[in-house]
């Protein structure tokens, strides 16, 4: 299983799980990445932090540290 940290530019995929615990899982689930959304990655910075994707029809960037916690498909 992958994580987002590891998705290339281009790519759309499914969120299978959350890892994380507390808060920092809340706040992931409170911008709308919750199991079975689709996101679509549309940029990664050239040190891979911080990666743009859009979800839910927003756009979003995440740190590599949050990213590494959604496990997709």
């Amino acid at each position: 299983m992958r994580t987002l940290k590891t998705i290339n530019c281009g790519e759309t995929v499914t969120v299978v799980k959350l890892s994380g615990e507390g808060a920092i899982k809340r706040r992931i689930m409170d911008m709308g990445i919750t199991k079975g959304t689709s996101i679509y990655v549309r940029k990664v910075a050239p040190l891979g932090d911080p990666v743009e994707v859009t979800v839910r029809g927003y756009e979003l960037s995440l740190r590599k540290a949050d990213a590494e916690m959604i496990l997709v498909d």
